[in-house]
């Protein structure tokens, strides 16, 4: 087609503006653009793909400004115009667009969204393929070249402290300090691992006591200095290996804030993209912690068959880790799959394991990042699992028990633990103790941020409606209506 020379020709310029993608426009025909989003819609619905697909989105293809869909665009239209590429459609090959260093600021206009981004900056609903996890992000490349050289110049605490910058745990390393001239990058050394390390253990302390809204796209700035260092090199294997383990554990939290803040598709990136940086490098503990999170949040996306395949993946790659705790953990995270299919038996059996498991005590072989699971999310996790197959009693028992036995440090999941228990209670029939344990909750939304919480009191709050009379119940509806939503 006379399209596909055009698309090649100026794939092999990108400095070139954007071109319209007038093949696109013809395949529209004479549907307005919110017409055609809504037939795409349609179509990713068909093949169980979900896209954001609006007017604006077809506006931006047709001219020019998205050189090459990501891959679940991709996938849908293809199925939309069967027997054709994306060459054929009026895209750029990928193989064109796929992989190239952040351009100078002249060339940012000319070349609009790339396949490789996590998701359209325009429209945060615009969701990047989970099955490519060899994507990476490239965003203001000056931002980035800043925390690189956090990174990279100094060791030790001033290197972590300026590499969280964004987060607000240090002075903000200023672009105004480092010459803007001099752009050298050395090879990563242990300083800049053990940096690496300490951001990770900064996240997830925030996240426990204050959760993750508010902090998932401030964690985005040391998480493309991780790939950076990554792209850097290392000057030793060790460090090599460090740098890997690191900048993946970074993608599962970055991943976390993303899930607990109601990002789904966003965490699904970053945790294939932490399953990609495992394989690459044969670390079977990071694969099964990717894995563990995966399980966990198709569970919550409303995908309990594939929260079990996934939790299943996570125990074979666990298994020779020697941490019982571990497959303790990974035993709830299939429960939760099985309670999503209503399949008690398969629920109970995981429960069991996960129980026999977690009794065998703590090892020296434990991940790090399991420091969060003692007996308080065992119960939570399995409060849950009774919650989803509308036991509520049993579920209540175990919310009740977790939100007692939970660290205070925890504050999030103090939180979480009697949300749950509120729910439960409600839809239980036990309004006036929902009502008590609800306004727990609200009283600890000053300290902790996260959607999922909030989501789960509005689902208390509709069920309690009909209970006004109920001691308590009018005082937690009407505190709940008051209460500040986050943005």
């Amino acid at each position: 087609m006379a399209s596909s020379t055009v698309n090649a020709a100026h794939a092999s310029r990108p400095d070139r503006p954007a071109r319209p993608n007038l093949v696109f426009r013809q395949l529209r025909g004479a549907r307005s653009p919110a017409e055609f989003a809504a037939l795409v819609r349609r179509a990713a619905r068909e093949i169980g793909e979900r896209v954001s697909c609006d007017a604006r989105y077809i506006g931006r293809v047709e001219a020019g400004e998205i050189r090459c869909p990501n891959y679940a665009y991709e996938r849908v239209f293809l199925h939309m115009f069967p027997g054709r590429t994306l060459v054929d459609l009026g895209f750029a090959p990928r193989s064109a667009v796929r992989g190239r260093a952040a351009r100078p600021p002249a060339a940012e206009s000319g070349g609009g969204v790339e396949p490789y981004d996590t998701q359209d900056p325009q429209d945060p609903q615009d969701p990047q393929d989970p099955q490519d996890p060899y994507d990476t992000h490239h965003h203001d490349h000056e931002e980035s070249d800043v925390l690189r050289r956090a990174f990279m110049t100094g060791s030790g605490a001033t290197v972590a402290a300026a590499s969280l910058a964004p987060l607000g745990l240090a002075p903000a390393a200023s672009a105004a300090a480092i010459p803007h001239a001099r752009r050298t990058v050395r090879r990563a050394g242990a300083g800049e691992a053990s940096a690496l390390e300490e951001a990770v253990r900064r996240i997830r302390l925030l996240d426990d006591r204050h959760g993750a809204d508010g902090l998932y796209r401030r964690a985005a700035a040391p998480l493309r200095a991780a790939y950076a260092l990554l792209d850097a090199g290392a000057t030793r294997q060790v460090t090599a290996d460090r740098l890997h383990a690191g900048a993946g554990e970074l993608a599962i939290s970055v991943g976390w804030l993303a899930h607990d803040s109601g990002r789904f598709e966003d965490a699904r990136s970053h945790y294939a993209e932490a399953l990609a940086t495992a394989r690459v490098t044969g670390d079977e503990a990071l694969e099964a912690h990717a894995f563990c999170n995966m399980a966990f949040l198709a569970r919550d996306a409303g995908r309990p068959r594939e929260a079990v395949r996934a939790a299943q993946a996570a125990q074979r790659a666990a298994r020779p880790l020697g941490s019982p705790r571990l497959m303790s953990l990974l035993a709830l995270r299939e429960a939760g799959g099985w309670a999503g299919l209503a399949d008690r038996f398969g629920c109970e059996q995981a429960l069991g394991r996960a129980q026999a498991l977690f009794e065998r005590g703590p090892s020296d072989a434990d991940p790090e990042w399991m420091s969060f699971y003692g007996e308080a999310e065992l119960a939570g996790l399995e409060a849950q699992c009774w919650s989803a197959l509308g036991d509520w009693d049993r579920a209540a028992r175990q919310a009740r028990r977790a939100a007692r036995l939970q660290d205070p440090h925890f504050t999030r999941n103090t939180a979480l633990y009697t949300a749950e228990l509120a729910d439960d209670l409600a839809r239980g029939g036990r309004p006036d103790e929902a009502a008590a344990a609800g306004l727990t909750v609200l009283g600890l939304l000053d300290q902790v941020q996260s959607s999922r919480i909030q989501t789960m009191l509005a689902g208390t709050a509709r069920v309690l409606l009909p209970h006004r009379r109920a001691s308590g119940v009018a005082e937690f509806l009407e505190r709940h209506a008051s209460a500040p939503r986050m943005a």
